[in-house]
Protein backbone atom coordinates (compact mmCIF):
# COMPACT_ATOMS: atom_id res chain seq x y z
CA UNK A 1 0.00 0.00 0.00
CA UNK A 2 3.08 2.41 1.03
CA UNK A 3 4.40 1.54 -2.74
CA UNK A 4 1.25 2.83 -4.37
CA UNK A 5 0.86 5.59 -2.37
CA UNK A 6 4.28 6.32 -3.09
CA UNK A 7 3.57 5.87 -6.96
CA UNK A 8 1.38 7.93 -6.79
CA UNK A 9 3.03 10.88 -5.09
CA UNK A 10 5.85 10.27 -7.82
CA UNK A 11 3.46 10.64 -10.58
CA UNK A 12 1.75 13.52 -8.93
CA UNK A 13 5.15 15.86 -8.70
CA UNK A 14 6.25 14.21 -12.69
CA UNK A 15 3.02 16.04 -13.59
CA UNK A 16 3.36 18.85 -12.07
CA UNK A 17 6.79 19.48 -12.97
CA UNK A 18 6.12 19.00 -16.36
CA UNK A 19 3.08 20.98 -16.70
CA UNK A 20 4.23 23.97 -19.14
CA UNK A 21 4.10 27.68 -17.63
CA UNK A 22 2.48 30.40 -19.69
CA UNK A 23 3.76 33.65 -19.45
CA UNK A 24 1.33 34.62 -16.76
CA UNK A 25 1.55 32.60 -13.47
CA UNK A 26 -1.56 33.49 -10.77
CA UNK A 27 -0.53 31.84 -7.38
CA UNK A 28 -2.37 32.59 -4.27
CA UNK A 29 -4.42 31.22 -1.53
CA UNK A 30 -8.20 31.00 -0.85
CA UNK A 31 -8.71 30.72 2.33
CA UNK A 32 -11.19 27.57 3.13
CA UNK A 33 -10.60 26.24 -0.31
CA UNK A 34 -9.08 22.55 0.95
CA UNK A 35 -10.43 20.07 -1.03
CA UNK A 36 -12.02 20.82 -5.12
CA UNK A 37 -10.85 22.09 -8.13
CA UNK A 38 -9.84 26.15 -8.93
CA UNK A 39 -10.53 27.34 -12.66
CA UNK A 40 -8.52 29.49 -14.31
CA UNK A 41 -10.75 31.01 -17.27
CA UNK A 42 -11.23 33.79 -20.02
CA UNK A 43 -13.73 34.90 -22.37
CA UNK A 44 -13.30 33.28 -26.08
CA UNK A 45 -15.77 34.94 -28.40
CA UNK A 46 -19.07 34.88 -26.24
CA UNK A 47 -18.02 31.51 -24.33
CA UNK A 48 -16.32 31.21 -20.97
CA UNK A 49 -13.43 28.87 -21.51
CA UNK A 50 -11.00 27.20 -18.97
CA UNK A 51 -7.33 27.64 -19.44
CA UNK A 52 -5.90 25.66 -16.81
CA UNK A 53 -6.90 24.00 -13.45
CA UNK A 54 -5.60 22.99 -10.17
CA UNK A 55 -6.65 19.74 -7.73
CA UNK A 56 -6.77 20.98 -4.52
CA UNK A 57 -6.38 18.64 -1.20
CA UNK A 58 -6.15 19.72 2.19
CA UNK A 59 -3.78 22.65 0.97
CA UNK A 60 -5.83 25.91 -0.03
CA UNK A 61 -3.00 27.67 -2.12
CA UNK A 62 -2.75 27.43 -5.73
CA UNK A 63 -0.81 28.13 -9.13
CA UNK A 64 -2.20 28.58 -12.28
CA UNK A 65 -0.96 30.03 -15.70
CA UNK A 66 -1.33 30.83 -19.36
CA UNK A 67 0.01 32.46 -22.36
CA UNK A 68 -1.30 36.02 -22.52
CA UNK A 69 -1.18 37.83 -25.76
CA UNK A 70 -3.31 40.98 -24.90
CA UNK A 71 -3.92 41.99 -21.38
CA UNK A 72 -7.78 40.70 -20.60
CA UNK A 73 -9.86 39.98 -18.11
CA UNK A 74 -9.90 36.81 -16.18
CA UNK A 75 -12.12 34.72 -13.64
CA UNK A 76 -11.53 32.19 -11.06
CA UNK A 77 -14.19 29.95 -10.08
CA UNK A 78 -13.96 26.88 -8.22
CA UNK A 79 -16.11 22.77 -8.50
CA UNK A 80 -18.96 22.65 -6.18
CA UNK A 81 -19.87 26.70 -6.25
CA UNK A 82 -23.15 26.62 -6.06
CA UNK A 83 -23.82 30.38 -6.06
CA UNK A 84 -21.54 30.08 -9.36
CA UNK A 85 -19.15 33.20 -7.85
CA UNK A 86 -16.23 34.54 -10.04
CA UNK A 87 -13.58 35.99 -8.90
CA UNK A 88 -12.58 38.46 -11.73
CA UNK A 89 -8.91 40.01 -11.98
CA UNK A 90 -7.11 41.39 -14.87
CA UNK A 91 -4.67 39.38 -16.39
CA UNK A 92 -1.19 40.29 -17.77
CA UNK A 93 2.13 39.13 -18.57
CA UNK A 94 3.95 38.57 -15.14
CA UNK A 95 3.84 36.81 -11.60
CA UNK A 96 -0.10 37.74 -10.11
CA UNK A 97 -0.84 37.51 -6.77
CA UNK A 98 -4.37 36.86 -5.46
CA UNK A 99 -5.75 36.44 -1.76
CA UNK A 100 -9.07 35.41 -1.41
CA UNK A 101 -11.83 33.29 0.75
CA UNK A 102 -14.45 30.62 0.08
CA UNK A 103 -17.51 32.38 2.37
CA UNK A 104 -16.70 36.11 0.49
CA UNK A 105 -15.18 34.62 -2.92
CA UNK A 106 -14.26 37.31 -5.36
CA UNK A 107 -15.96 40.29 -3.10
CA UNK A 108 -12.82 41.55 -1.63
CA UNK A 109 -9.77 39.74 -3.12
CA UNK A 110 -6.50 41.50 -2.79
CA UNK A 111 -4.78 40.72 -6.05
CA UNK A 112 -1.15 42.23 -6.85
CA UNK A 113 1.35 42.37 -9.82
CA UNK A 114 -1.53 43.45 -12.55
CA UNK A 115 -0.81 47.09 -13.63
CA UNK A 116 -4.38 46.97 -15.57
CA UNK A 117 -6.11 45.73 -12.07
CA UNK A 118 -4.48 48.17 -10.12
CA UNK A 119 -6.23 50.86 -12.20
CA UNK A 120 -9.63 49.04 -12.39
CA UNK A 121 -9.27 49.08 -8.52
CA UNK A 122 -8.59 53.00 -8.53
CA UNK A 123 -11.83 53.15 -10.76
CA UNK A 124 -14.16 50.81 -8.99
CA UNK A 125 -13.68 52.81 -6.04
CA UNK A 126 -15.40 55.65 -7.45
CA UNK A 127 -17.64 54.17 -9.45
CA UNK A 128 -18.72 52.05 -5.98
CA UNK A 129 -20.10 55.55 -5.08
CA UNK A 130 -22.02 56.11 -7.75
CA UNK A 131 -23.28 52.48 -7.46
CA UNK A 132 -24.60 53.39 -4.66
CA UNK A 133 -25.97 56.56 -5.21
CA UNK A 134 -27.78 55.00 -8.18
CA UNK A 135 -29.67 52.32 -5.29
CA UNK A 136 -30.69 55.07 -3.21
CA UNK A 137 -32.28 56.79 -6.15
CA UNK A 138 -34.08 53.26 -6.70
CA UNK A 139 -35.18 53.42 -2.82
CA UNK A 140 -36.67 56.87 -3.15
CA UNK A 141 -38.60 56.54 -6.26
CA UNK A 142 -40.13 53.09 -5.18
CA UNK A 143 -41.34 55.30 -1.68
CA UNK A 144 -42.50 58.14 -4.06
CA UNK A 145 -44.25 55.77 -6.70
CA UNK A 146 -46.23 53.93 -3.74
CA UNK A 147 -47.46 57.93 -2.64
CA UNK A 148 -48.11 58.99 -6.13
CA UNK A 149 -45.67 62.12 -5.25
CA UNK A 150 -45.34 63.59 -8.53
CA UNK A 151 -43.40 66.18 -8.07
CA UNK A 152 -40.78 63.87 -6.24
CA UNK A 153 -40.65 61.58 -8.63
CA UNK A 154 -39.81 64.56 -11.48
CA UNK A 155 -37.30 65.93 -8.71
CA UNK A 156 -36.27 63.07 -8.91
CA UNK A 157 -35.53 61.97 -12.95
CA UNK A 158 -34.04 65.27 -13.13
CA UNK A 159 -31.58 64.42 -10.42
CA UNK A 160 -30.99 61.11 -11.81
CA UNK A 161 -30.34 62.42 -14.87
CA UNK A 162 -27.61 64.61 -13.58
CA UNK A 163 -25.90 61.29 -11.49
CA UNK A 164 -25.91 59.26 -14.87
CA UNK A 165 -24.20 62.22 -16.81
CA UNK A 166 -21.57 62.94 -14.13
CA UNK A 167 -20.72 59.27 -14.09
CA UNK A 168 -20.09 59.23 -17.87
CA UNK A 169 -18.02 62.12 -17.60
CA UNK A 170 -16.31 60.58 -14.67
CA UNK A 171 -15.56 57.42 -16.82
CA UNK A 172 -14.54 59.27 -19.94
CA UNK A 173 -12.10 61.24 -17.92
CA UNK A 174 -10.95 58.12 -16.46
CA UNK A 175 -10.46 56.56 -19.29
CA UNK A 176 -8.75 59.40 -21.25
CA UNK A 177 -6.37 60.03 -18.13
CA UNK A 178 -5.06 56.29 -18.85
CA UNK A 179 -4.72 55.77 -22.75
CA UNK A 180 -1.60 53.38 -22.62
CA UNK A 181 -3.77 51.19 -20.45
CA UNK A 182 -5.48 48.09 -21.99
CA UNK A 183 -8.02 49.08 -19.11
CA UNK A 184 -9.21 52.30 -20.47
CA UNK A 185 -10.95 50.17 -23.55
CA UNK A 186 -12.21 47.76 -21.10
CA UNK A 187 -13.68 50.36 -18.72
CA UNK A 188 -15.11 52.63 -21.90
CA UNK A 189 -16.69 48.82 -23.00
CA UNK A 190 -18.56 47.69 -19.77
CA UNK A 191 -19.31 51.04 -18.40
CA UNK A 192 -20.39 53.21 -21.30
CA UNK A 193 -21.81 50.75 -24.21
CA UNK A 194 -24.94 52.79 -23.49
CA UNK A 195 -23.65 55.93 -23.36
CA UNK A 196 -23.27 59.01 -26.53
CA UNK A 197 -20.92 57.47 -29.37
CA UNK A 198 -19.35 60.97 -28.59
CA UNK A 199 -17.74 59.73 -25.36
CA UNK A 200 -16.47 56.75 -26.72
CA UNK A 201 -15.02 58.36 -29.65
CA UNK A 202 -12.85 60.18 -26.97
CA UNK A 203 -11.65 57.44 -25.30
CA UNK A 204 -10.64 56.13 -28.42
CA UNK A 205 -9.03 58.88 -29.64
CA UNK A 206 -6.68 59.24 -26.95
CA UNK A 207 -5.21 55.65 -26.69
CA UNK A 208 -1.79 54.64 -27.53
CA UNK A 209 -1.13 52.65 -30.97
CA UNK A 210 -0.03 49.82 -28.47
CA UNK A 211 -3.73 50.05 -26.44
CA UNK A 212 -5.39 50.43 -30.08
CA UNK A 213 -3.96 47.11 -31.59
CA UNK A 214 -4.41 45.31 -27.96
CA UNK A 215 -7.88 42.69 -27.71
CA UNK A 216 -9.92 45.52 -26.22
CA UNK A 217 -8.61 48.15 -28.04
CA UNK A 218 -9.97 46.69 -31.34
CA UNK A 219 -13.26 45.36 -29.89
CA UNK A 220 -13.73 49.12 -28.83
CA UNK A 221 -13.11 50.07 -32.44
CA UNK A 222 -15.29 47.72 -33.52
CA UNK A 223 -18.17 48.59 -31.24
CA UNK A 224 -18.05 51.89 -32.15
CA UNK A 225 -17.87 51.02 -36.10
CA UNK A 226 -21.20 49.39 -35.41
CA UNK A 227 -22.90 52.20 -33.57
CA UNK A 228 -22.09 54.35 -35.95
CA UNK A 229 -23.45 52.30 -38.89
CA UNK A 230 -26.33 51.75 -36.77
CA UNK A 231 -27.05 55.36 -36.16
CA UNK A 232 -26.49 55.91 -39.79
CA UNK A 233 -29.27 52.97 -41.29
CA UNK A 234 -31.70 54.47 -38.59
CA UNK A 235 -31.07 57.81 -39.63
CA UNK A 236 -31.33 57.41 -43.20
CA UNK A 237 -34.78 55.30 -42.59
CA UNK A 238 -36.27 58.57 -41.01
Amino acid sequence: MKKILAALVFTTLVIACGKKQGNMVVKGQIKGLKKGTLYLQKMNDTVLVTVDSIQLFGDDSFLLSDNVESPVMYYLTFDGNKQQKKLMFFGEKGEITINDNVEEFGFKPVISGSKNQELIDKFNEINQQFKLKRLDFIAKDIEARAQKDEAVIDSLEKEYKKLVRRRYLFTTNFAVANPDSEAAPYIALSELFDANIYLLDTINNSLTEKIKASEYGKKLQKFINEVKTSETTTEAAE
